[in-house]
């Protein structure tokens, strides 16, 4: 009769200390008896008939288990990623002196901030972090939710919900460093000179020259590549920002993070070298080792059974009784990187076009198919950057399925409860409910399109799931089987700490040592 598998590390364990026991006893070996053989490997359990199964669709879908692949990436304790966390959490880059990249995007929070829509320059209190956190004036000024920064350096065809930071040639594994980068400051289908060299680095230009974001209203009168400049000449303390910082530790920091122990402020800290140090830091926070690669790679314990089964859920076509999700979120690292409009509940500010709406892809391309198409996330660590949905509408993951397989149904429960008023942002900003049709409006007409569209392209569209092959069991089969897609270091605050600096490791004073609302360190 077989061990029970609970009972195998420990007995395990006792073998091998009595054939400790056993060499020390004859001398460690060196006369006397020969040491006691190591106990025979335990027998893996056998598959059972739902491992069976869902072999079969892993082998079908090619999965390996591993998102990295062959990409080389960085490790967080070289010195070009040690010196892009500090940046990543310096204030001193923003415009009023008050916002760092980690303040929308931290790593105790999933590698995003917790809310709906972030709040970035002009917080009320800037080192407050998710529920909380919020404007002095009350207002929201950006318009989607923050994505997370985690494994951003796996994504090779776009970044941001709309792509408008994208590869031209789209090349697998490369991350954009292959062809020429479209960004915000060219025209559509063009490269950017100067770009960098990969998408993470391109993005890492912009976030300082949007007034909601960073920029604030602390640079007036310059345009995005002077404020870039001086941003650089105000951290090295040279030209135009000369003396507009307290003095710091950056160029021995530059110094070290560069390799080049005599370079001056002007040749190191330059906004070039920052975005490059910024990005080799967010490719050192890949965090792929989950329950189901492990799953994947042959261990046949590393999650439950019923998040198996809602693994069969996850990747079965509809004809079979699955929700086919599959379709968009491919591979190991759960998404195809394309556009798809999916009728999510459209709230806040919206982007820029005057109803409060969002175009989604529309707005880079021009092309009216594409209107509220956002882009594939990845469901890797998905648990952990709740609120979901490109403008933050949901709450839970169980909302997200539900949205799935009857959207109409789901999205009629979130207008006629006006739900988002219970989201902690909108609770703590009171008065939500003012713009109760107006969400009503965007959402309906969000809802509408993606309805059409899957009805005329089923195999592009959102899938229509078959509710009558399907079991009331499987939306939190679903949730299960995410939750087995998060990385146990993000639950571990000694692991992730490692992209966390310490207060005394802070060059300056302009540190985001962020807290959470009731003022206890993230």
């Amino acid at each position: 009769m077989p061990l029970p598998t609970h009972l195998v590390p420990t007995l395990s364990r006792i073998g091998a200390l009595m054939s400790l026991l056993a060499v020390t006893a004859c001398g460690g070996g060196g006369g006397g008896d020969a040491p006691a053989p190591a106990p025979a490997p335990a027998t893996p359990p056998a598959p059972s008939a739902l491992d069976t199964e869902l072999r079969g669709l892993i082998t079908t879908n090619g999965l390996t288990g591993d998102a990295r692949g062959s990409r080389v990436l960085p490790t967080v304790e070289a010195p070009l990623p040690q010196l892009g966390k500090l940046l990543f959490f310096s204030k001193a880059l923003s415009g009023n002196r008050d916002t760092a990249c980690a303040s929308c995007h931290h790593p105790a929070l999933g590698g995003a901030d917790g809310l709906s829509l972030s709040i970035g320059t002009g917080a009320a209190l800037p080192d407050v972090m998710g529920p909380g956190r919020r404007r002095a004036d009350a207002q929201i000024l950006v318009g989607r939710n923050a994505n997370s920064f985690f494994n951003t350096g796996l994504f090779d065809q776009a970044l941001f919900w709309d792509g408008r930071i994208e590869s031209i040639g789209k090349e697998p594994g490369a991350g954009g460093s292959a062809s020429g980068i479209r960004t915000p400051a060219s025209a559509f289908g063009s490269a950017d000179a100067l770009a960098g060299p990969n998408l993470l680095a391109a993005q890492a230009r912009f976030p300082i020259t949007v007034a909601g974001e960073m920029r604030g209203d602390g640079l007036p009168g310059l345009s995005a590549a002077q404020v870039r400049d001086h941003v650089a000449a105000r951290l090295g303390n040279y030209g135009s920002g000369a003396g507009a910082l307290a003095p710091s530790d950056w160029l021995a920091r530059f110094r070290t993070g560069f390799g080049q122990p005599t370079g001056t402020a002007e040749q190191l800290i330059t906004f070039d070298n920052i975005m490059r140090a910024i990005a080799e830091f967010q490719r050192s926070a890949t965090f792929v080792d989950t329950p189901w690669r492990r799953y994947v790679q042959g261990d046949l314990s590393a999650i439950s059974d019923t998040a198996k089964r809602g693994a069969l859920v996850f990747y079965k076509p509809v004809a079979q009784g699955g929700a086919a999700c599959v379709q968009c979120h491919k591979g190991d690292f759960f998404t195809d990187e394309k556009f798809h409009a999916l009728g999510f509940p459209q709230i806040g500010p919206g982007m820029d076009n005057g109803t409060r709406d969002d175009f989604g892809r529309e707005r880079q391309s021009g092309n009216s198919a594409q209107r509220g198409a956002f882009r594939t996330p990845s469901l890797l660590n998905v648990e952990l950057t709740a609120p979901f949905g490109h403008a933050g509408s949901y709450a839970t993951l169980t909302q997200v399925v539900e949205h799935y397989i009857l959207p109409q149904d789901t999205v009629n429960a979130f207008l006629s409860g006006r739900q988002w008023c219970a989201l902690p942002q909108f609770a703590d900003l009171g008065g939500c409910g003012g713009d109760a049709a107006t969400v009503d409006s965007n959402t309906r007409a969000a809802l509408a399109r993606m309805e059409a569209i899957r009805l005329a392209d089923p195999a592009g569209g959102m899938p229509l799931v078959n509710l009558a092959l399907g079991s009331p069991e499987d939306t939190p089969r679903l949730v299960a089987f995410m939750h087995a897609l998060t990385d146990p270091c993000l639950k571990t605050r000694s692991c992730i700490g490692k992209w966390i600096p310490a207060a005394q490791e802070a060059p300056d004073t302009l540190q985001l040592n962020a807290v959470d609302a009731q003022g206890r360190p993230l």
